[in-house]
Parts: C-alpha cells; sequence; structure tokens
C-alpha cells in the first residue's frame, strides 16, 4: 500500500505484520488490562466518546476498553491484514470498523475524534512524528504509551527480532518527541506492568520480578528506569489549542 506522501512502512516492516496476528492472544489480552487501565486513568476527564486505535492490533485494548464502557465508539487503524481481520472476527461492541492503513497516512477527516490511541506503536514505527503530527489532526486528544527500553540493560548495537520495536525510549526522549510535534503533554506516568503479566511470562520468578521493580520504582523513581523496563504513558494536545 502506498502512501500519497511517499512515506510508508518498509517492505521488511509490512511483511513481518502482515501475518502477525492469529485471532486472539491470551497474553496479548493480559498485556491489554493495564494498558486499558492507563488510558481511563489518564483520559477520564477529557472527552472520549469517539475513540480512534491507531495500530490496533487484534484488538486487545479496544476489548478492555469496551469492557470498562470507556467510549462510545471506536474505530481503528491497522498496517496488517491479520490484525484488521481479527478485530472484525471479534465483533467488540462499538467498534464500528477497522481499517488497512499505510502506516502513515491516517484515513479520517481532521477533527474527527475526541481520542487518538497509539498504544505501545511507537516503538514499531520509522517516522513516529509523522505519526504523531497524523494523529494529533485527526483527534482533539492523543494517547501514547511506550515502554522505557532506553536502559543500562540495552544493548550497543540494533538487531531486528520478533517483537519488531526499532526505537528506544526513556521517559525524557518519549516525552520531547511528542513536544517536537506541535503537543502540549498533559499529563505523564510510569507505571509497572500487571502481576498476571508477570506471572504468566515466568511463575514465581516472574512475581518476584514485579515485586522487585514495583518496589525500585516506589523507592527510587528515575534510577529505576534506568534498570529496569517500565511503560511510559502520556496524553497530549495540539500546543496551539
Amino acid at each position: 500500500m502506498s502512501s500519497m506522501s511517499g512515506i510508508a512502512v518498509s517492505p521488511k516492516l509490512k511483511e513481518h505484520y502482515d501475518s502477525y496476528y492469529q485471532g486472539e492472544s491470551e497474553w496479548r489480552a493480559l498485556c491489554a488490562q493495564s494498558k486499558a487501565q492507563n488510558i481511563v486513568r489518564l483520559c477520564s476527564s477529557i472527552p472520549h466518546g469517539r475513540i480512534l486505535d491507531i495500530g490496533c492490533g487484534e484488538g486487545a485494548v479496544l476489548k478492555r476498553l469496551s469492557d470498562f464502557s470507556f467510549g462510545q465508539e471506536f474505530r481503528s487503524v491497522e498496517i496488517s491484514r491479520s490484525a484488521a481481520t481479527a478485530v472484525l472476527q471479534r465483533n467488540i461492541p462499538r467498534v464500528k470498523e477497522c481499517r488497512l492503513f499505510d502506516g502513515y497516512s491516517i484515513p479520517y477527516e481532521s477533527d474527527q475524534f475526541d481520542l487518538a490511541i497509539l498504544s505501545h506503536v511507537l516503538e514499531h514505527v520509522e517516522y513516529p512524528r509523522k505519526l504523531l503530527y497524523e494523529a494529533s489532526r485527526v483527534a482533539d486528544y492523543v494517547f501514547v504509551e511506550v515502554p522505557m527500553e532506553d536502559t543500562l540493560a540495552l544493548r550497543p548495537d540494533f538487531v531486528f527480532d520478533s517483537t519488531g520495536h526499532i526505537n528506544f525510549y526513556s521517559p525524557k526522549t518519549i516525552r520531547r518527541l511528542i513536544q517536537t510535534c506541535n503537543l502540549r503533554v498533559l499529563r505523564q506516568s510510569v507505571t509497572n506492568p500487571s502481576r498476571a503479566m508477570y506471572s504468566y511470562e515466568a511463575g514465581k520468578r516472574g512475581i518476584l520480578k514485579y515485586f522487585i521493580k514495583q518496589l525500585a520504582l516506589g523507592a527510587f523513581g528515575a534510577v529505576a528506569c534506568g534498570l529496569f523496563t517500565y511503560h511510559c504513558s502520556i496524553v497530549c494536545t495540539r500546543a496551539s489549542d
């Protein structure tokens, strides 16, 4: 799929994601619980009736938001055919459609949504500023969440793997990225993924890791973010508004 702007997802990434999703995943459903909770916590006080989920995957976050009765109408866009198929097959209440797009040019008119969601998307994107500008074009508010992987454990050299992460953020770098897109940060928070995720991944060892990270975040804050991977959530709006 080509882009009118000349910017599109590279063939390598497009191929990686086209068949990436195979129906519902228990792991992604667990991950979506804390992701959706962060959206509700940061965005409940702003308009959120019409919501666009950009890079919605198989729809796990949309399903959680629907379960929470957060939002009145959902629409979504994806680069992956398997994801779009999975979303529509789930018949999530209030999800009106899932459109395929080129990864950057969002196929909706300006100011059509109250809230655009970019939950664990920007770490996959080759031109994150282009997508942020587009998100803020179609929505009054933008919610962004990324894993903060720019830690001491980050390897010096990049190797592409199945996660598809090509950008690595810290609380400062994601905030500055957003601000360089004419966006004003309204709220920002750092959270530890849910205990259930750690338990699913590594049993008792996973639970121990969860509590260590939780205690470190509460006690040391910025230092902990340099040692462990947490999630950073930001809600923002156009700076000129």
